[in-house]
Parts: C-alpha cells; structure tokens; sequence
C-alpha cells in the first residue's frame, strides 16, 4: 500500500498556483489530463476540479521519475511532489534570461499558465482504460454514451463548474435565510396519497399489506402545518417527486428551495425573497441585481407579451387591435371579433427587408400547432399605407387606427393573429420569441427579472364550464374579489405571484387562507364536498381550526435557477446524476424488475400483458 498521502499529503488544487508561488515546493494531486513527450522532457497536464498546472518530468534531472512518466496515459489517476517554476525559466536561463522567451510560454488560457511544477517525486495510485469519449467540454460525443458513464462527464472542467456553482447557490441560500430568522426543516417524503395535482410515484407498504405511500410532490400541507406549530420562518432544500412525462427541464426527481412566513403580506416576502435573489447572484456571479424587482400583473403580460412569463429581454411588445378590426371590411378579422374573439398584432420595426417573405410565409405553419390556421403580415409604406394580400379588404381608417396603437412607421411589419383570447396571445407570444430569436433582438447576457402578481384564482374549462383552482385550493383570493367567489368566481384574482427571468417561471407562491370561513366558500366554488374535503385534507383542515396565523410562501425550482446562472443547456446538466426523457438512469441500468420474492413480501402480484 502506498505511503505517498501519509508523507506527501497535498498542498495545493491544480488550479491554485500563481506566478507568486513560483520556488515553492508543492505536492499536487489529480488525472492526467494530457502528456506531451518532447524527447528530454514530458509535459503532463494534471488536472482536478479547481483547474489545470502543467507539471514537467526532466530526464536530466532525475531519469527514473522520467521514466515513470513515459508510461503515463489519459485519466490515470497520480499524485506528484515538485518544484514551482516559472514556464521557460529553465529555457530562459540558457539564453541569458530573455524575457521574451518566458512570455511565449505562458499559456494565457488557463489561470495556471504562468507556472509549471518540475517533478521530484511520482506516485501513480491508479490507471485507467482508456475512456469511451474524450474528457473535455467541447466534446462531440452522443449524449446517452455520456451519461452511461456519467462518473466520466462528471470530470470535464465545463460539469465541474456547473456543479461547483450549483453548490455555492445551496450554501449562499442558508446563509442568506439563516441570518434571516428562518429555520432549516425537513418534512416527509413518503405522505399520504391526495388525489389530483401531478401524478405520484407510489410505494408499496409492505407493513400496511394493499396500502402505499406516495412520494410527495411538494412540502405544502407539512409548511403550512409549521405555520400553525409556530415556527415562523421555514426553509428547506428539498427533493420533490412527480411521474410525468418528462421533457428538457423536467425530472422525475427535483429540487426545491421551499419557503414559508408567517404573519407577512405579498410585498413583505417578495422584499424578502428579492434580497435572496441578489445575493445569490452577487455571491455566485459576482452581479448586482438591482432592487425592487420589476412587478408586472397577469392582464398586463398576456396583453403585451401573450404569456404569463416575458422575457424582457426582447422589446417587442403585442398589442390588441380587436376594434379597429371589428370594422375594418376585412371580412376574417370581422367575424373572429363577432363571435368574441381577437385580433393582436406584433410591430416587428423595420427595415423591412430583415424579415425576409419566406420568414413571414413560414410562420402560418408554426402557428399550427397553437390551434391557429394561419397568419397575416402586412408591410408598412410611405403614408401609412399597407402592401399585404388583404389591403385593399382593410378600411382606411380601421388601417390608420392598428397604425396607431401599434405605433407603426413605414418600413415596419406588422403581423396579425385573430382568434380566441388565450389561442391568439399564446401563439403570438411564441411568434414574438420566434422572430426576436431569428432576427437576434434578445439581448443575450441580461438579467430581466420581474414579479407576476394578481393571476386569475380558477381556471375554466372552455367546453364544459367546470372550474378547478389554478394553484391549489389554499390560495387566497384578492380581498377586494372574496365577493365574486359566489357570482363570478371566474373573476376573481389570486394573491398568487410568480418570479419570472428571462422568460423562465423560477418559483411560484401564494398567500394562503387561513380563515375557515373563506376556506369553506373555495371549497364551495370548486364543488369539493365535505366528504371530499375530510378524505383529502382533513388534517390540514382540523389543524386550522386551532388558531393559525396568517401565512404564504414561495418555492424555487433550485434545478432551473442553476440552471440559468451557469449557462447550461439544460436541466441535466445541472443534475449530478440525471434522468432521460423516458425516467432511466442509462449508468446504473434502473428501473429495474424486482424479484417474485421482493413482490411477494409487499403481496403485489406483476400483470403478465405488461407491454414489453
């Protein structure tokens, strides 16, 4: 067994040393991440988390360590003991120390670049095979093979430094909400089962022979519970569960940054959160964000924007010409607006000539998949007039007046969408992402943030009228609407908010009820039964009766924000060990069939028609 850490135990990370370092002895650990044989010396790149030092084996200085190194491959795994020196220094000696000759060897692309270690002692600990993909971020390798062996993409600097980051995000958010009277809690991850919401994994109880658990997909009911226990302030970073269908930013398991107040109102814990927000990106990015954030109600952003989540990076903004279109002649726009739907129309400023006809042609069939069967574009002129297909259809006046609100200008293209409200704003807004993507309008290396406030309480079902509660059924309506929840439950907004950055929802919270009689008349609107209520919540709603304060909080999805601050591409990136799309982890081969013995103690019987 080697006695090299016992005797040698490291003093420096690869990617520490400095030019001030240099005639410093020093004992580094890590791979070899390259080996260049120049003949009388070999130039190994030995790296680990924190960065890259060059470390030299001279075969005039010590012709066994030289030999060592000869034998050396890509991802062994070695520890060395040497001496710190400038690159070149040995070089510059011999020819009367010309500075010129130290500065072309600096390597200006890594910190390290003005050093090198010559090696005095080498231990190898481990070889390795060689490995099924190269170990460096640019790598063109298929992303199944890496997260198969996803203990080998763990290793590039890229993975590093998005984990690294991942890790001081978690540490800065203690500290932040440590200092900030908030207590660290954990709550439950096997809980009761509760209809509705995102679909559960279940587990099998196999003291409880037919009953399960289900795996929680958030810490709501227990959070809310600290409340009326007293504790004020909770925090936890928490795994959280769902089985859906997965996509890029979705895992079956994620996490969240789970927070509750007490005894505070909307601005009170968004002020709070807000000073979270800055911290994280002072610390992590080294950013000030620049405070209060920007708030922006749910009318105002599907009415500018077409969605409940901007991206502020983009300036173009919709805007509603229902009215002049009502009367404008134009026959299609008349009667979307007669049977109550919208026209919205997009400015796209000119020159004209950036967007192109085939670009303007080619968005009929990206509006498709809204449920939208075409587009319309119309070209501004010199006087306000329109080049379009259906110009000369189009009044006048009813064309002066969508100039107007639009604020169009000759050379500008304005682009037409008539339908249903939501229909017409969802695709347009996609249309505003799609062109701004296109024409490279976003302002890429912003930070936009900015508060969703007052979204709509219920959602209604267009066909059948039914109405089921857009958050969860603890979310507290605006006062000044707890006297539509009877008559017009359909108007009535939430005291519900959302932080939104660069078109990314990162969390989401509420005000929560916590007066019985306001909760009974939610519970009313929904239709949700007394029988219903005791089977689903009675716990939660037994715990109200004994005096609860008046409470709301919010959740982050920890995985998206890292996300987001790192520059990853996506969710999987951020994720030590991730899912695919289809919920396998390809390394460990999981899920797996279990054994009849494994089914029999939990009395669960296989169907024998699974689909293979």
């Amino acid at each position: 067994m080697s006695v090299f850490l016992s005797t040698h135990p490291r003093t420096h990370s690869c990617g520490a040393l400095r030019r001030d370092d240099a005639g410093k002895r020093v004992v580094l650990t890590g791979w070899v991440a390259s080996y260049r044989d120049h003949g009388e010396r070999i130039f190994i790149d030995l790296r680990d988390r924190d960065g890259v030092t060059q470390v030299v084996a001279d075969r005039t200085r010590l012709a066994n360590i030289h030999a060592i190194a000869d034998t050396l491959r890509s991802e062994w795994c070695i520890g060395v003991v040497g001496e710190v020196r400038l690159r070149g220094e040995q070089l510059a000696k011999a020819e009367a120390g010309e500075e010129r000759k130290l500065k072309t060897m600096t390597n200006v692309k890594i910190p390290t670049g003005e050093v090198e270690v010559w090696i005095d002692e080498l231990e190898v600990f481990s070889k390795s095979d060689t490995p099924p993909f190269a170990i460096e971020d640019d790598v063109d390798t298929n992303e199944s093979l890496r997260l198969k062996y996803r203990y080998l993409d763990l290793r590039r600097p890229k993975q590093q430094r998005f984990l690294i980051q991942r890790s001081k995000v978690t540490r800065t958010t203690r500290d932040y909400l440590s200092a900030n009277g908030f207590l660290e809690i954990e709550t439950p991850f096997m809980v009761k089962y509760t209809p509705g919401g995102a679909r559960n994994f279940l587990v099998p109880s196999r003291l409880n022979p037919g009953s399960f658990y289900a795996l929680a997909e958030s810490p709501q009911i227990f959070k809310q519970l600290l409340m009326v226990g007293g504790y004020e302030r909770y925090f936890q970073i928490v795994r959280c569960f769902r089985d859906e269908d997965l996509r890029l930013e979705r895992q079956p398991e994620f996490t969240q940054i789970d927070i509750e107040m007490s005894f505070v109102d909307e601005k009170i814990l968004q002020t709070m959160m807000e000073g979270l927000i800055a911290a994280l990106w002072k610390d992590v990015l080294g950013h000030e964000v620049q405070l209060p954030l920007r708030r922006m109600t749910y009318a105002e952003a599907m009415d500018k924007y077409g969605v409940d989540k901007p991206d502020l990076r983009l300036d173009l903004v919709l805007c509603d010409v229902s009215a002049p279109s009502g009367r404008s002649g134009f026959k299609i726009f008349e009667g979307v607006v007669a049977s109550g739907g919208i026209v919205k129309c997009l400015r796209v400023p000119g020159p004209a000539e950036k967007l192109s006809r085939s670009m303007l042609d080619g968005l009929s069939d990206f509006a498709k998949s809204f449920g939208v069967k075409g587009v319309a574009f119309a070209r501004v002129q010199e006087g306000g007039a329109w080049q379009a297909p259906f110009a000369k259809s189009f009044s006048d006046a009813a064309r002066d007046e969508v100039n107007r609100i639009a604020g169009a200008v000759p050379g500008d293209t304005l682009i037409f969408v008539a339908e249903k409200a939501k229909v017409a704003n969802t695709c347009l807004g996609a249309i505003r992402l799609h062109i701004g993507d296109k024409l490279g309008l976003i302002r890429r290396g912003e930070w936009q943030f900015m508060w969703l406030t007052d979204p709509p309480l219920f959602e209604v079902d267009d066909a059948t009228k039914e109405i089921a509660a857009a958050h969860h059924p603890f979310t507290s309506p605006r006062v000044e609407d707890e006297g539509l929840l009877d008559s017009e439950p359909e108007k009535v907004l939430a005291r519900a908010y959302d932080l939104v950055l660069n078109g990314v929802e990162v969390g989401g919270g509420s005000i929560r009820i916590h007066r019985s009689d306001l909760q009974a008349r939610l519970f009313k609107t929904l239709r949700i039964s007394e029988e219903d209520q005791r089977a689903k919540f009675g716990f939660l709603l037994d715990a109200f009766k004994f005096g609860p304060p008046p409470h709301g909080g919010i959740a982050f999805g920890l995985d998206r924000l890292a996300m987001l601050i790192t520059g990853a591409e996506s969710l999987r990136d951020v994720i030590a060990f991730p899912k695919t799309q289809k919920g396998s982890d390809l390394m460990t081969e999981c899920p797996t069939p279990v054994s009849k013995k494994q089914l029999d103690e939990l009395f669960i019987q296989v169907r024998p028609d699974l689909p293979k």
